[in-house]
């Protein structure tokens, strides 16, 4: 299973570009968690911490595919330089306000210039491996292993964040993926020679925006649904940790969930699958609600952990199908700007889930996060089912490089 991946980091700038990109994207597990745990303990709400943070998703999701469509025009340097010094300049606002309980209006406003300008640090990646690897395979391999390193951020980023938020201050946990931001961006973007050349404007070839596309339009609209179920389990958790006495392993609890997605995504990135994408799309979505369900039924901290650790084997693959039916219903040329919209789709469910499941946590306890999350995953299965048709007619020709995306900083649970 190892050798396929090392095979691919020989390439030269292969593993520079790829660690520095781990860092950069430290606060995809981090910030989500950070603003819950900050808001909620300095402010006493966990709606208004759902909010804010819906906030600082909504934003990023809105700007994320505008930002990679000025990528693809002037090059990843000159966009992002700017763009992730104004993230750090919004993400120390938000930490200012918060530590001196400043106005709720300043926190939401902080939040939405941070994610506004945050962008995609995966997406910028995953081009590099494009532009550096041409076998189908490779790329495959490749887009795996991005995923999977998300997942490690995943399982290390919301128990970092949290062991600081409660030990050491509350704005702690969002101070080191300020400075993974700046510093892993900046390294990132420093080195030129795997950076995507620009992609030179045809006149023969006018701009079609992407969500035209009725197959794009129902990839979209289940990955909201998936992102939703995702938003509400990252606030569901923190509250039934704290009802249990223990909040200070929530983000444990959520690290589990992450480890599950990481084991499932490094093992299917080094195989090359011979079934129809759309079908071990579908087969994801419905394994992923099934396991969601079973949150209803859990009493313990142990339990919620094994729950989440073998339900989060079909985080991964499903995120890594959805991303992959991309490229079978957009150009070519805008394979970036169509990945950046369904980690808006993602992001746009994240921060409804997260905002309702605050909503129903302050009114009726951890539970009423846990039934936003069961009702999320049925919605997301019902979305797959009504899709089926189109998905399977639309990669009828199969492309054996599927594509994966990182879903945005809060694209995860």
């Amino acid at each position: 299973m190892i050798q396929p991946y090392r095979e691919i980091l020989a390439h030269p700038g292969a593993r520079a570009f790829s660690s520095a990109g781990v860092l950069a994207r430290l606060p995809i597990s981090m910030v989500g968690i950070g603003i819950i745990l900050m808001v909620s303990e300095v402010y006493g709400s966990y709606g208004l911490a759902g909010r804010v943070s819906a906030a600082y998703v909504i934003a990023h999701a809105v700007c994320a595919p505008q930002l990679a469509r000025l990528v693809d025009r002037r090059g990843q340097a000159r966009v992002m330089r700017p763009a992730l010094v104004v993230a750090a300049v919004g993400l120390t606002g938000l930490v200012l306000t918060a530590s001196a309980e400043g106005p709720t209006p300043a926190l939401y406003a902080w939040a939405v210039l941070a994610g506004a300008t945050t962008g995609s640090i995966g997406a910028l990646v995953r081009a590099r491996w494009s532009h550096l690897l041409s076998d189908p395979r490779g790329l495959h391999t490749a887009y795996s292993l991005e995923s999977a390193l998300d997942e490690m951020l995943f399982v290390i980023g919301p128990v970092l964040a949290t062991y600081l938020a409660t030990t050491v201050v509350p704005s702690a946990g969002l101070l080191v993926p300020l400075v993974g931001l700046l510093v892993g961006g900046m390294l990132l973007l420093a080195q030129r020679a795997t950076e995507p050349p620009r992609i030179e404007r045809d006149p023969a070839q006018p701009h079609r925006f992407v969500m035209r596309s009725g197959g794009m339009v129902l990839v979209a609209v289940v990955f909201v649904a998936v992102g939703a179920m995702l938003g509400a389990t990252d606030v569901a958790t923190v509250a039934f940790a704290e009802e249990q006495g223990a909040k200070s392993a929530a983000g444990a609890i959520l690290g589990t969930f992450a480890l599950g997605s990481m084991i499932s995504g490094l093992g299917y990135g080094a195989r090359h699958w011979l079934s129809p994408l759309w079908l071990r799309f579908a087969i994801g979505v419905v394994a992923l609600a099934a396991g969601v369900s079973l949150f209803l039924l859990v009493t313990s901290l142990p339990v919620l952990a094994a729950v989440m650790f073998v339900t989060g084997f079909a985080i991964a693959p499903t995120i890594i199908n959805g991303n992959g039916l991309v490229q079978h219903f957009v150009p070519r040329r805008q394979l970036t700007e169509g990945l950046a919209w369904l980690g808006t789709s993602l992001g746009l469910g994240l921060s409804a889930g997260a905002s309702t499941a605050g909503a129903l946590i302050d009114r009726q306890g951890a539970h009423g996060g846990f039934l936003v999350v069961v009702g999320a995953g049925g919605g997301a299965v019902i979305a797959t089912l009504a899709a089926l048709s189109t998905l399977r007619s639309g990669t009828a020709v199969q492309d054996p490089a599927p594509t994966t995306l990182e879903p945005g900083p809060e694209v995860h649970p």
